[in-house]
């Protein structure tokens, strides 16, 4: 495997490829990482039917001179220009260190999960997690669904659930009328995305979409058998076999503060040619703010030209990306979480499904490092990938101390890494 490379891009979402092809057609050698098996990322998965978009820059992917490191994750960078990986290989892991000159890190996003009783039961899932596990062949025909929580996500996943044969009963959106009104001016100006909201409404015409209705709690013993939702005040309860729930996205920005990325509202900040406060390190997609597939690719491009030297011709991309970063912001004020969500969690509701934390002890709290030492809330697995999205929507806190490994990594691999290192400080003093 070729492990030195002029630029290195993590993460092969529609970010992650628009950056390597862009590079690779640039004349530069290009290296991919990503942890999953196949190129796309969370939303241009396998198992589904492809829109033309996503297949045209998979095809332009494959056809380049891109050194693709599938199912490869980067868990520490000891130094700057150095990547550590490492490659599960079911009884045993390896490990590389990855070399570059410049680094566009496209790490996506990941679904936020908010508390309330019941949330840990089986077949209570995320909206795209659940999305994702059909698509890899979880039977879902004749299962009836619930789809909760926020966003345009919501009728994407519906309408995918319907098409596989799920009995969706009912799509429920906890903002009101009054918050998407001013979307609709929006919308007038955006004819594409208006047309592409229509037709996931058709393919769900026979589920009731429902505003200002909540999730307050999913009741079962062993798993899930019923959902109560409030709806204007009013609770109904709902028998059904999976309740996905989607609350926005929560930017994976581990990796960029762990290289010493400024952030800013949470999110990695970036000039116009999406270079970052390194040198030499851009970022593109989720990680710079929520914006979905268009800002993602027009991200990816304009990171890749201008580590290229390129940066002049990006001038019409950043225009565009100017003009639908303002239906985005729109989008965001429309599907604000409502300070409700807040009143389903009560103090027995558990927070930190790794460790068990339940919201009364985290009340007692006063930030996120305090709630770590006193009730290891965020210390388990997911390093706080779960429950941080919560208590920073609950709390207010910001998660912070992200420190290698950025994931549960192999003790060989750990090891390698270490031995690398002390080869490397003794061969300098011997030098």
């Amino acid at each position: 495997m070729k492990t030195t490379f002029e630029i290195v891009v993590v993460g092969a979402g529609p970010a992650g490829i628009a950056a390597a092809v862009t590079a690779a057609e640039s004349g530069r050698s290009v290296g991919l990482v990503d942890d999953n098996p196949a190129p796309g990322g969370q939303i241009w998965r396998a198992g589904g039917c492809l829109p033309a978009a996503a297949r045209n820059w998979i095809n332009r992917l494959e056809q380049s001179l891109v050194e693709r490191l599938q199912g490869w994750r980067v868990f520490d960078s000891p130094e700057r220009g150095v990547l550590r990986v490492e490659r599960n290989r079911s009884t045993f892991a390896e490990h590389a260190e990855l070399r570059f000159e410049k680094l566009i890190l496209a790490t996506g996003a990941r679904e936020r999960l908010l508390p309330f009783p019941g949330w840990t039961l089986p077949n209570v899932m995320g909206a795209g997690g659940l999305d994702a596990m059909v698509r890899g062949g979880l039977p879902i025909e004749g299962k009836r669904v619930v789809v909760a929580g926020t966003g345009p996500l919501l009728l994407a996943v519906a309408a995918h659930l319907s098409e596989r044969g799920a009995r969706v009963l009912a799509i429920c959106e906890q903002a009101s009328h009054r918050q998407m009104v001013p979307l609709a001016a929006q919308l007038a100006r955006q004819p594409g995305k208006l047309w592409q909201g229509v037709q996931y409404r058709w393919r769900t015409r026979r589920t009731p979409y429902r505003m200002n209705c909540r999730p307050v709690s999913a009741q079962g013993d062993e798993k899930l058998k019923s959902v109560v939702l409030e709806e204007n005040g009013k609770q109904q309860v709902m028998e059904c076999d999976y309740l996905a729930c989607g609350f926005h996205l929560v930017p994976n920005t581990e990796l960029p503060e762990l290289l010493g990325c400024r952030l800013e509202d949470g999110f990695v900040s970036t000039n116009d040619l999406m270079q970052t406060s390194l040198q030499n390190v851009a970022c593109a997609g989720e990680p710079t703010g929520i914006g979905g597939v268009e800002i993602a690719l027009l991200e990816g491009r304009i990171a890749a030209m201008a580590v290229c030297g390129r940066g002049r011709e990006a001038h019409g991309l950043i225009r565009k990306r100017r003009a639908a970063r303002g239906f985005v912001s729109a989008l965001s004020r429309a599907c604000g979480l409502t300070s409700r969500m807040r009143e389903s969690a009560n103090d027995e509701t558990i927070v930190c499904r790794c460790e068990d934390v339940l919201l009364g002890s985290l009340r007692e709290r006063s930030g996120w490092r305090d709630a770590k030492l006193h009730t290891r809330c965020g210390m388990g697995p997911c390093q706080g990938r779960v429950c941080g999205g919560a208590v920073e929507y609950l709390f207010g806190w910001h998660v912070e101390s992200v420190r290698p490994p950025l994931f549960p990594s192999f003790v060989s691999s750990l090891a390698g890494s270490a031995a690398q290192t002390n080869d490397s400080e003794h061969i300098g003093e011997t030098v």
